[in-house]
């Protein structure tokens, strides 16, 4: 059965959010912030009051300048009317100060909320499977968050600071018009209420469908947006800018659809509750003046009537401002609550201890996995990684070799058999004291938006300057940062793309070396390099494997020839296995693979030397000039 989310838009949901939303808006450990909500309600309270007194000040003023006043007011002259309009106003004022002062102490109370809110679901992105990540747009999944964490905001003040102290204001109101004025006024306003605020429900709960169209069109051209601007390269390379633009445009015409509903639909939510508001103020107004006429009721009472129907509408329309707040602020939360409410593919066991490292010795024990059951990936794959000795995987592609590094990583569990590290099982160990002992290499090198040294740094958080500096040359790589400007103050750029591909395999390296991890995965780490900078990088790569547990993967066999075993895939089965030596005599797939590279990399060799001038230029006119 599928289960109910605890946050939604739909009717009838409202006040049940708001109970899951209570930890937020009352944190517990946070005496000073729940201080601030007891004052700022005071507050607001305190305003209330100021409110109710307002009118009278202002029926007062009116009687004492027409003479239907008390006798003696007409004693004091115009002593009585100036202090009555000082009291009104001192009224409007204390009403205002106390809004404002409410506003101010409610201020870190609901940021608060939002950044807790916000830190929940971006730790919850990161427990999330990569299965889920890669299903997903980054673009529009930071636009859900971006959203929701706004509508949290929204939420938490509304629901704290407007609806429970406007209720009271209705119920002080009411026994004011019953007391003054009798049931029959009453009768009118409850009419009046009723039907202001059951339109309200009814013609918000009607947007709620375009809201969530405009925020999936919102999300769509966000990911459009996001995407074609990572890939800025391809699409330059394809001549595609008119395609983007279009694509995107394609997107913001759905914005721009859903935009213009909303409006429109407002403009009819508002006209309909002014409609409704001035029909029943019209006929506790005519009420009034024949009460005036006929003597029941002085011009005092005509323009209090009047006052407190004018400031009822004040709290009656935030109500249906209120509720149309929450429903939006619901509509754009409840994508955020899915999220959050996405179980992760892969947790951490009930008493799972972190990884004992004695070896380390990997093993795969008759490992079977697939990403989908019809499409099997390895099929009963069995190995073991000595500790200090060093393992290539090999073949050809879609064999599953990049699988077996995500496996070890426990990014997925495996659908049979067991990986064990030490005796192990990887799904008995913590996920963080896993990853912590394993560093990896991969082909595609990304780096974060920073400078060298952060990214050199992030193998280690807070290592020190000499230890970042003594893992780059160990990595080949720092003669090059310290000859640049900044050093290691260099911006990289967005995923790196201001270094060259062998740069940033050295700076990967570095952060790897500066891990210092028990166990060292190789996955593709040079086959997107050209023949001089994978031996160059090889080196770097040898030196780091050095007495580590190290499992290559490898495309280009040339890198792997060391290896103290090399086991060739196919079909997700381990078809041949042995040093590289031992393979070779073999004569059969690992031998065809190297017999082909070796002809590809010999035909490189000849045709780079018989087109290089004397100093070592490509010449003109040649293929790999043009």
């Amino acid at each position: 059965m599928e289960r109910k989310p605890s946050v939604s838009a739909d009717e009838g949901s409202v006040f049940s959010t708001v109970r899951n939303l209570w930890s937020y808006m009352w944190p517990e450990n946070r005496l000073d912030l729940r201080v601030r909500v007891v004052l700022a309600v005071a507050a607001l309270l305190a305003s209330k009051v100021a409110t109710t007194f307002i009118p009278f000040a202002y029926k007062g003023i009116i009687d004492s300048l027409d003479g239907s006043g008390p006798d003696g007011a007409l004693l004091f002259g115009l002593a009585v009317p100036v202090v009555l309009v000082i009291a009104y106003v001192l009224g409007n004022v204390i009403d205002s100060g106390f809004q404002q002062l409410r506003d101010a102490l409610f201020a870190s109370v609901g940021q608060h909320a939002v950044r807790k809110l916000a830190l929940r679901t971006f730790r919850h992105m990161h427990r999330l499977s990569l299965r889920f990540h890669l299903q997903r747009r980054t673009g529009g999944l930071s636009r859900v968050i971006e959203r929701g964490t706004k509508g949290i905001e929204t939420i938490v003040r509304f629901a704290m600071l407007n609806i429970a102290p406007t209720i009271v204001e209705f119920v002080v109101v009411a026994i004011i018009f019953v007391w003054l004025f009798g049931v029959t006024y009453l009768g009118v306003l409850l009419v009046t209420i009723w039907a202001y605020l059951y339109f309200t429900i009814k013609a918000s709960n009607w947007r709620i469908s375009i809201r969530r169209d405009m925020n999936e069109s919102d999300t769509d051209a966000n990911g459009k947006a996001i995407d074609s601007l990572l890939n800025y390269e391809t699409v330059k390379y394809f001549a595609n800018e008119h395609m983007e633009a279009e694509r995107f445009d394609g997107a913001m015409a759905g914005y721009e659809r859903s935009a213009i509903r909303i409006w429109t639909s407002l403009g009819v939510l508002n006209f309909g509750q002014a409609v409704i508001f001035y029909g029943g103020f019209l006929a506790i107004s005519i009420m009034s003046i024949l009460g005036v006429m006929d003597g029941t009721l002085t011009l005092g009472d005509f323009v209090l009537l009047n006052t407190f129907l004018m400031q009822i509408y004040r709290p009656l329309n935030m109500i249906g401002f209120v509720y149309r707040e929450l429903r939006q602020g619901l509509t754009d939360i409840e994508e955020m609550f899915r999220l959050l409410e996405q179980d992760p593919e892969i947790e951490d066991r009930p008493g799972a201890t972190p990884l004992a490292v004695t070896g380390p010795v990997i093993r795969f024990e008759d490992v079977s996995f697939h990403y989908d059951p019809e499409r099997p990936i390895l099929k009963s794959v069995s190995f073991e990684v000595p500790a200090g000795r060093t393992v290539a995987i090999v073949g050809p592609t879609g064999a599953g070799k990049s699988t077996i590094s995500r496996l070890l990583f426990r990014f997925y569990d495996v659908t049979g058999g067991r990986i064990t590290i030490d005796g192990q099982d990887l799904r008995d160990v913590t996920q963080e004291s896993l990853r912590s002992a394993i560093g990896m290499v991969p082909q595609d090198t990304v780096l974060f938006n920073d400078t060298i040294g952060y990214n050199i740094e992030y193998g280690r958080p807070g290592a020190s300057v000499e230890a970042v500096r003594e893992a780059a040359r160990m990595a080949q790589v720092g003669p090059f940062i310290e000859a640049l400007p900044h050093g290691y103050d260099t911006q990289v750029g967005e995923r790196g793309l201001k270094l060259s591909g062998g740069e940033k395999q050295r700076v990967a390296i570095a952060r790897t070396i500066l891990k210092a991890p028990s166990i060292l995965i190789l996955d593709e780490a040079t086959s997107a390099l050209d023949t001089k900078t994978e031996r160059d990088i090889q080196a770097a790569l040898d030196e780091v494997s050095r007495n580590r547990t190290t499992v290559v993967i490898a495309h280009r066999l040339s890198t792997v020839v060391n290896a103290d075993e090399i086991l060739v895939l196919r079909d997700g089965h381990v078809a041949e296995r042995g040093s590289h030596a031992e393979l070779l005599a073999q004569d059969g797939l690992y031998a065809q693979m190297w017999n082909r590279q070796r002809e590809a990399t010999e035909a490189e060799e000849i045709f780079a030397r018989t087109h290089e001038d004397p100093d070592g230029f490509v010449k003109r006119g040649t293929p790999a000039a043009e």
